[in-house]
């Protein structure tokens, strides 16, 4: 095999390699992102602190409205139970009967629609935990996947770091430096002709030139420099 054929050999491993090693940080960035189960689970927290704090009022509110029970309660025994005389006072007890009996009836409405909102926020807080709960399923069932795939890719990757080693091995050194130097600027650093063309840069060899690749020499094409190669 020509120098030109075992630089193109060991440019394919090259190009595999590199491929690999983006299948490889790309599964590297699938599985640090848990972005959509962060999100699901950060609405799910809100929800519930909105439900307890939703809980939280309802209480207080069945609190306060058994106190006004309880004062109405007593203002009608004071009311009805004959001890009081005074008309006066029997006024202002019918007065104030009335008054507790206006802010029950408004927070027992008020009580009422508390409690309906938070029998619709316990409803959505059950379907957003069962969400979450499917989204940590699939996100686990993810990385179980993609633990697997990346054990698989770093095997390859160590099989054509090994191969490239022995196409690298027996290469001279300033050969070497000249291929890594045109991938750096070129991407590729050899280029194959067929039918008299450069396919790195499509333009057509000059006869001489293209005589000495077929003769195994190494040389570089005229316009984008690349290490020519023929099979």
């Amino acid at each position: 095999m020509s120098l030109a054929g075992q630089l193109y050999k060991l440019q394919q491993v090259d190009l595999e390699i590199q491929k690999k090693q983006q299948t490889l940080n790309e599964i590297e960035n699938h599985l640090a992102d848990n972005k959509d189960l962060l999100t699901a689970g950060s609405k799910f927290t809100a929800q519930e602190q909105q439900l307890a704090e939703a809980k939280r009022k309802q209480k207080e509110m069945e609190w306060e409205l058994e106190d006004l029970q309880e004062k109405m309660k007593q203002t009608n025994h004071k009311l009805y139970s004959g001890k009081t005389k005074n008309p006066k006072e029997l006024v202002n007890l019918e007065n104030e009967a009335r008054s507790f009996k206006s802010k029950i009836v408004k927070k027992e409405d008020e009580l009422l629609e508390l409690m309906a909102q938070v029998e619709e926020m316990e409803a959505e807080v059950k379907a957003r935990s069962k969400e979450v709960q499917k989204l940590q399923r699939e996100w686990q069932q993810r990385q179980e996947s993609l633990k697997q795939r990346k054990v698989e890719v770093e095997v390859e990757l160590n099989r054509l770091s090994e191969m490239r080693q022995e196409l690298a091995q027996p290469l001279d050194s300033e050969n070497l430096r000249l291929y890594e130097q045109l991938r750096m600027t070129r991407g590729q650093a050899v280029a194959k002709v067929e039918q008299g063309r450069c396919l790195g840069c499509r333009i057509t060899l000059p006869t001489s030139q293209w005589q000495r690749v077929k003769a195994g020499d190494l040389v570089q094409c005229n316009n984008c420099n690349r290490i020519l190669c023929v099979e």
